[in-house]
């Protein structure tokens, strides 16, 4: 579609492969609807009038697609969003797929295009689509100046660039604008359109989406969601995005703890493009000065450690990520997602009354030959199945169920008897003793040998639960030997066994 639009230059014997992917990872990892970054695809959607959804004939609907489709039905875009199928592979099966549209979604065959980017397949026909069955922005340009703030980044010479969706009137440079969150006012300094890079225009309209700079240095400013209005304006704030809830937290700390000021603000340059990161300030005595990061998921964690590295030269620590707990006291109830924080549930000072932890109901439909598998797999994760439908999709998703009361405890981990708070975890009972015998085997394979034995205890309150010795490094009994009969060598290595 870009080159059709001639938005991206056509050469021939240039390959304009990934266009629109800026970054590293990006290209790298090809990373789609992935559960983990739902909250991007719904703030995107929230500067849209209408959506596409586009799924791969070969592999048919995955679970992704029913996370997007709903939510893109939820931000009111449409009454459903137009589908269109990618067959540019051999392992296609259209038929199939098309059955699952119309079961699924509801979504009638005669509504669902075949295309392929690779070959330009009923690539204009999308456009005709797009035209035909989208509607355009219901803003005026005769209304006050609104706009929506969905995006950010940051730039070293112009400071924050922000993302906008011009609900109503116009923008232009020298406009004084005024932020609805912050109540801080700015003056335009450039105003224009993604195309897909910057292009600066004179204005801005009433239904395009743009990209500002505005002197703005604090990227604490740049609140996503936010509704921007000409200074000394009053208008109706526009209805934002939900705040991003962290599912996972994991600390971050440089390896060289006088890098932690870079650490900072690469961090908090990097959460300008991902604001779906929470950050606070976090310490260990075994790392230093750190970062308590909080994310959607394992692989979001993932993603931003590597564009840490990728974009920002950083060398990091990240320890063992973990989901919040709710602990309820006698008298209160706490969240806690740090394992440092966590009380010993054993002692009675602590006056607990119960430990909680996060659950999930899941739908997963796999086909029957692997159900076996996957009846293990929910087991070991001690799931609770609720009904057992006899379908034959592969499909799964999930939805938060709120918190349940178990049997939490934290495994602690001590090198030569002396704790190492940036290891521990927060595991179910039933399986703390085997996980810290596994941890134990780890680091007694990662950790180099001393010059004496050094023990490697899990410890879960009082009680080890697992242990190994890390043996000592072996002196070199021969290496003030120089000359003489062999024997005298094997004499000294026979006396360090018998002596140790």
């Amino acid at each position: 579609m870009c080159k059709l639009t001639r938005t991206i230059e056509v050469k021939e014997h240039v390959q304009n492969k990934q266009v629109l992917d800026k970054l590293k990872v990006e290209r790298e990892r090809g990373i789609t609807g992935h559960v983990d970054f739902t909250w991007e695809v719904s703030r995107s959607l929230a500067a849209c009038q209408g959506a596409l959804l586009l799924v791969d004939a070969s592999q048919g609907i995955q679970a992704q697609t029913i996370s997007v489709f709903h939510i893109a039905q939820e931000r009111g875009l449409k009454r459903r969003p137009d589908c269109f199928l990618k067959v540019d592979l051999p392992a296609s099966d259209v038929d199939r797929v098309t059955t699952q549209m119309e079961t699924v979604f509801g979504i009638s065959p005669e509504d669902i295009l075949l295309i392929s980017a690779k070959t330009g397949k009923g690539v204009p026909d999308v456009l005709r689509a797009i035209i035909e069955r989208i509607p355009p922005p219901d803003g005026t340009r005769q209304e006050p100046f609104r706009a929506l703030l969905f995006d950010s980044s940051y730039d070293r010479f112009r400071g924050v660039i922000s993302l906008i969706n011009l609900k109503d009137g116009m923008l232009e440079k020298g406009d004084k604008i005024q932020s609805l969150h912050t109540r801080k006012r700015y003056e335009i300094t450039d105003v224009g359109i993604m195309h897909p890079e910057e292009i600066s225009t004179t204005k801005l309209y009433a239904g395009q989406v743009g990209y500002i700079a505005c002197n703005m240095k604090d990227h604490n400013e740049a609140y996503i969601g936010d509704t921007l209005f000409h200074a000394g304006q009053t208008v109706q704030p526009l209805i934002g995005l939900t705040p991003a809830k962290a599912m996972v937290y994991a600390g971050v700390y440089p390896v060289d703890s006088n890098d932690f000021p870079k650490l900072e603000e690469s961090v908090q340059r990097l959460t300008l493009t991902d604001r779906s990161v929470t950050v606070q300030r976090d310490s260990s005595t075994a790392l230093g000065q750190g970062l308590r990061l909080g994310f959607f998921g394992t692989l979001h964690l993932d993603v931003f450690r590597q564009r840490l590295e990728d974009e920002y030269n950083a060398n990091i620590i990240i320890t063992s990520p973990t989901v919040p707990y709710k602990v309820v006291y006698k008298n209160t109830t706490k969240i806690i997602s740090n394992p440092t924080e966590f009380p010993d549930v054993d002692d009675a000072r602590c006056q607990i009354v119960e430990v909680q932890e996060p659950m999930v109901k899941a739908a997963i439909i796999v086909p029957e030959e692997y159900l076996g598998e996957m009846i293990d797999l929910c087991t070991s994760h001690r799931a609770e199945e609720l009904e057992h439908p006899d379908l034959t999709k592969y499909l799964a998703s999930y939805e938060d169920a709120g918190y349940r009361a178990s049997k939490l405890a934290k495994v602690s981990f001590l090198l030569n008897h002396k704790p190492v708070d940036a290891l521990a975890l927060i595991v179910h009972t039933s399986s703390a003793a085997a996980i810290g015998q596994m941890w134990v085997k780890k680091l007694m394979k990662v950790i180099p040998r001393q010059l004496y034995e050094l023990p490697i205890q899990a410890v879960v309150g009082k009680k080890v639960v697992a242990r190994g010795n890390l043996s000592a490094i072996r002196k070199d009994v021969t290496a003030g030997l120089y000359g003489g009969h062999h024997e005298r060598k094997l004499k000294h290595l026979e006396n360090q066994k018998v002596n140790g």
